[in-house]
């Protein structure tokens, strides 16, 4: 009985079922998804069903990314915008209409049905982007920073790593949670491809959105597997890129 965290996806439905494969995912595992899983490779449609049917078998957690913010809108209201049809939302598109799953109800469903955040029994916090308040998530003043922010990432890079935490001077919001899962902000931003660790707070998108690869993470052990870098497995298209 595992507990797995899945970074960005980015509509690389190739490489999610091969992560999955490769991690082994039994319906004992514990799945929680941070977001972003559409926008960027072509299939995206192909993502939010192949998610909505392992929903039905295995427990899964699905956490709303800003991309998911932004499809959502479209999908829902028919919002759109050229801040996310330039940072893959054309694509995603596409995807809809090639597919026939633009007017599904399950699909506007998901996206409904998103969380801005789970906290689990262990007191780990699993969230997209991020948080400001020194009180906590829950006391999060402005909704778009679970979605947007990238200064818990930036703030614990920035942190002395040996820094104990009953230094009066250790950061509030980081004291209220044993571990923080976070995507949005992609390691191979830091020429690292592998999740990275800095403080309590583990990020696992590993650039699947651009040339990177689709990372699952054990929570428990920290053994993680990954899937093939995207652009090998999707060599005609140019993704985020």
């Amino acid at each position: 009985m595992r507990t797995l965290v899945i970074g960005d996806i980015h509509g690389g439905y190739k490489a999610l079922v091969q992560v999955l494969e490769r991690a082994k995912v039994t319906t004992d595992d514990t799945l929680i998804f941070l977001g972003d899983y559409v926008d960027g490779w072509s299939e995206s449609a192909q993502v939010i069903d192949y998610l909505i049917e392992l929903d039905k078998k295995h427990k899964c957690i699905f956490i709303k990314g800003n991309h998911d913010l932004w499809c959502g809108r479209w999908l829902l209201l028919g919002a759109s915008n050229p801040v996310w049809e330039e940072n893959g939302g054309k694509a995603t598109k596409e995807s809809y209409l090639k597919t026939g799953l633009l007017t599904n109800s399950e699909h506007k469903s998901f996206f409904e049905n998103l969380k801005n955040f789970y906290i689990d029994q262990e007191e780990r916090l699993f969230i997209h982007a991020g948080y400001t308040s020194i009180h906590g998530v829950e006391k999060e003043e402005y909704e778009s920073n679970y979605y947007f922010d990238r200064t818990l990432w930036e703030m614990v890079l920035a942190m002395d790593k040996n820094m104990d935490e009953e230094v009066f001077t250790y950061p509030k919001r980081l004291r209220h949670y044993r571990e923080i899962y976070i995507g949005h902000t992609p390691t191979t931003n830091y020429n690292q491809d592998v999740p990275m660790n800095a403080m309590n707070v583990w990020n696992i998108d590993t650039g699947a959105g651009f040339k990177g690869k689709l990372s699952v993470l054990d929570i428990e052990s920290k053994l993680f597997w990954q899937s093939d870098p995207l652009v090998k497995l999707y060599p005609n298209e140019k993704g985020r890129n």
